[in-house]
Parts: C-alpha cells; sequence; structure tokens
C-alpha cells in the first residue's frame, strides 16, 4: 500500500533511526516497525488480518471513517483511507479497493 502521513513529524518520527525507541521504548518500537511493514508490504486493506497480532478493525464515534491495528495495549495505530469511499455506508466499503492509506498516528482512544 501507498502510505502518507497526516504530521509531518511523526513521519520523520517513524523514519529516523532511533526515534521511534526514545519516544516509545524498544519493544513498542519493534512492533510499530513491524506493522508499518506489514501495512507497506500489502497491496491492499483486505490484506490486513482481523485476528491478533494485527486486528484490523474499523472505528467509530468520533474516530468513525477511520480504521486501527493493534500495537502493545492500549496503544493502536490509526490511519485512513486516502482516498474518500464512494459510498456514504461505512459498511460497504471494499477493502480490496484501499491501497492507499494516510498513517493519523498513535492513539489510546479506550
Amino acid at each position: 500500500m501507498d502510505i502518507a502521513f497526516k504530521h509531518r513529524k511523526f513521519e520523520k518520527l517513524i523514519n529516523k533511526e532511533n526515534g521511534l525507541e526514545r519516544k516509545y521504548g524498544v519493544k513498542m518500537a519493534e512492533v510499530i516497525k513491524n506493522r508499518m511493514a506489514f501495512l507497506e508490504a500489502a497491496d491492499n486493506l483486505e490484506l490486513v488480518p482481523q485476528h491478533k497480532p494485527y486486528r484490523r478493525h474499523k472505528l467509530r464515534g468520533e474516530w468513525k471513517g477511520h480504521f486501527a491495528i493493534d500495537l502493545i495495549h492500549p496503544f493502536r495505530l490509526i490511519f485512513r483511507n486516502q482516498t474518500p469511499p464512494s459510498s456514504k455506508n461505512d459498511e460497504e466499503i471494499d477493502l480490496k479497493k484501499i491501497t492507499e492509506i494516510e498513517i493519523i498516528g498513535i492513539i489510546d482512544y479506550h
């Protein structure tokens, strides 16, 4: 998938050699790098598993229209489809057509 970032600061943090480790610790940095690599390698969002450890899921409420994948509890990597869906019905989104995402950040929305 093509990946963009909502915040340039977060993009720099992801791409900086030790930036993630300093901010999140070694274990969390490894998990973040793993998830980012998996997202980059996937051709579309449907290929990102709904089961652990990735657990891709649609968000609701204030985060409606966004997706998340698990990191280390309680944190999630939040992203959205970079191309708005043609359907207004959130349930009808074809995950095979989502090939470009925008990373919003790492959030504990619980």
